[in-house]
């Protein structure tokens, strides 16, 4: 099974990437447009999809600008069951957005896979009210068979500017065994991560082609880091606060 995985994995990122690269570029370049204006990349996703939020945030070779909107009831450590409770509630994420500083200046990038519950709705529909280009990473077939949760019965594809599919088949499994009728091994996590970081690496591209100097975060682990870390938590601290929260001056 770990070969099989290994396999399956190779090509539902071919399909991906060989369907999505036009919608990709074209979010790629959207982004670069905004953070030369001073904006902000926002991601969100609930559930294990906002995993997928941290992975891109504070990374070494990453970009500064980047936000993660965490939601702690939303994620797992306050409870896997619950969160899922609680994504499926109509107008219950907007007073938790609130406390987001969210402009057209800055894209949000909205990420579930079902793309059926209410809160990642209602989060890209709270984007687009404050004029931010909303993006959604999500699997349309669901859509095809799965009825929406929402109360006006929009599907996450339906509520944003860009659409990028996943391509993940139903119920997020990839591999099944001939004496079970199980079916398990996600690929969600690992398709996600691979879209987001593709589009990032273009939006850094796009940065040097430009002459810009790509605001990238070093790793803290090498000679030298320390100090162009610090000029770009100077730079961007005010815009993510919680790149500097609760640090130590």
């Amino acid at each position: 099974m770990i070969k099989n995985y290994y396999q399956r994995i190779q090509e539902q990122l071919k399909h991906v990437f060989e369907i999505e690269e036009q919608v990709m570029q074209q979010v790629s370049e959207e982004i670069f447009k905004k953070i030369n204006k001073g904006g902000i990349v926002y991601l969100f996703g609930s559930g294990h999809s906002h995993i997928l939020t941290e992975e891109v945030f504070y990374r070494a070779g990453g970009l500064a600008p980047v936000s993660p909107i965490l939601i702690e009831p939303l994620m797992l450590h306050q409870g896997g069951a619950a969160s899922s409770q609680k994504e499926r509630k109509n107008q219950y994420v907007r007073p938790f957005l609130e406390e987001y500083s969210i402009t057209e200046n800055d894209v949000l990038l909205v990420i579930s896979t079902s793309g059926i519950n209410p809160v990642p709705v209602d989060v890209a529909l709270y984007g687009k009210e404050c004029g931010a280009t909303t993006v959604a990473i999500t699997s349309t077939a669901y859509a095809k068979t799965e009825s929406s949760r929402h109360e006006k019965g929009f599907y996450l594809k339906d509520a944003c500017h860009y659409v990028i599919d996943n391509h993940v088949p139903v119920g997020d499994t990839t591999l099944h065994h001939s004496d079970s009728g199980i079916r398990f091994a996600p690929s969600s996590s690992v398709i996600g991560i691979s879209i987001l970081q593709s589009i990032l690496a273009e939006v850094v591209h796009l940065l040097i082609e430009t002459g810009e100097t790509p605001p990238v975060f070093l790793s803290g682990n090498v000679a030298g880091s320390d100090e162009h870390n610090k000029k770009l938590l100077e730079v961007y601290g005010d815009k993510v606060p919680m790149l500097i929260k609760n640090m130590k001056k």
